[in-house]
């Protein structure tokens, strides 16, 4: 059997693909890789589906060895990757033979970097994703040093796409959708668009966000209500939270904004201490 052994899940390391949607009537959060580009760009270079299962590792520092020849890649910020101990790169297909280890080092910008490797992680899929659901608890548990993931037959690679990795800035412009909630809270665009800074209360479920709190314009509360990923919730506190993929309901909260797609993979690197700055179209 083609398989990887995890020597070293380093801080925290997942499996993902590109998640589970289609059960919010279930509760059951869409979860997947938070950055999404990237690990579609590492699928692509390990000749693998774009939505094939990855390693997504939190500050890098995963250790792995193959069973069998692979051919691997690894994506999200620039990080050291070495093979059996020499510099290998990253952003780029590596012909890794059996009983080689690759070892991530820990980038110096962003947060979360993805390991793809042909055929990907094949573990059993639940509701149709072999995503861990770090709130549910659905999907495979967090990567343990003795882990063996099987890996599935590789693909016939399609060739050269090799991309530069982005560095992680240390402030984002992120554009936004306002409401549906918005007439709950008190000059919702003037108040989204004043700084933030990401705080270390920050995970897969939401980025917490401090700054000067937003003022509601209603009292009370709402009926807990369904939400998409980058919903901007607004608790009592008047402090957001980004709700990212592993997300819940809005346990009654409104929701002043929604943010663009496109730039949820940005969040998904915001280490905390990154200033945020919403803009309301």
């Amino acid at each position: 059997m083609r398989s990887l052994e995890v020597l070293d899940p380093g801080r925290y390391a997942l499996v993902e693909d590109l998640g589970r949607p289609g059960y919010a009537h279930l509760g059951v959060a869409p979860s997947g890789a938070l950055d999404a580009a990237s690990l579609r760009l590492a699928n692509r270079l390990a000749g693998n589906p774009e939505d094939a299962a990855g390693v997504e590792a939190l500050l890098g520092g995963l250790s792995v060895r193959f069973t069998s020849a692979v051919t691997a890649a690894v994506t999200g910020p620039a990080v050291d990757v070495r093979v059996d101990g020499r510099p290998a790169g990253s952003h780029a297909p590596l012909a890794v033979r059996a009983g080689q280890t690759l070892a991530l080092g820990t980038p110096s910008t962003g947060l979360r970097c993805y390991l793809a490797v042909s055929g990907g992680i094949a573990v059993e899929p639940v509701l149709g994703s072999r995503s861990r659901d770090v709130l549910s608890g659905i999907g495979p548990p967090p990567l343990r040093a003795g882990d063996v993931l099987p890996l599935g037959e590789p693909g016939i690679p399609t060739g050269a796409d090799v991309m530069v990795s982005v560095r992680a800035p240390g402030e984002l412009v992120v554009p936004v959708t306002l409401g549906p909630r918005d007439d709950w809270i008190d000059d919702p665009a003037g108040g989204l668009s004043a700084g933030w800074t990401v705080t270390a209360e920050s995970n897969r479920v939401g980025l917490r966000l401090d700054g000067t709190p937003l003022r509601r314009a209603v009292d009370g509360e709402l009926p807990s209500e369904g939400v998409v990923t980058g919903a901007i919730q607004v608790p009592p506190s008047g402090l957001p939270v980004v709700f990212l993929a592993d997300h819940p309901t809005t346990g009654g909260y409104p929701v002043a904004a929604v943010v663009k797609t496109a730039a949820l993979s940005a969040l998904a690197q915001a280490r905390p201490g990154t200033r945020i700055r919403f803009r309301p179209s």
